[in-house]
């Protein structure tokens, strides 16, 4: 697993809601039964957040935002679906998790 990969949310109780996950956690404690996650939710559903705490990304044609506040965990074994790689949108991730943490 590695930082910035996104996987599709095999949880049918949620999966409306939350449709992808992109994980977070550093490659460095790939030891650890579970990842540190953001959920990604239409872009939609997500007019009303600041840009700068969740910010758009493009899966499929569609747009998403990422719902940086309601970061969580999951365990690996959760995290089955790969779908791609957000790695291109790290510096907007990055700072959205530094507004969160920081506000700045």
């Amino acid at each position: 697993m590695k930082q910035f990969d996104l996987y599709v949310n095999t949880d049918s109780d949620s999966h409306a809601t939350y449709p992808f996950f992109v994980d977070v956690q550093s490659n460095l404690l790939d030891g650890l039964n579970s990842r540190v996650v953001i959920p990604i939710a239409s872009a939609q559903d997500a007019k009303a957040f600041p840009k700068n705490l969740c910010p758009l990304v493009e899966i499929g044609g569609w747009k998403y935002a990422l719902l940086t506040h309601q970061i969580t965990t999951v365990s690996v074994s959760f995290l089955t679906q790969k779908e791609g790689s957000l790695l291109l949108n790290r510096t907007d991730i990055i700072s959205a998790l530094d507004f969160l943490l920081t506000g700045i």
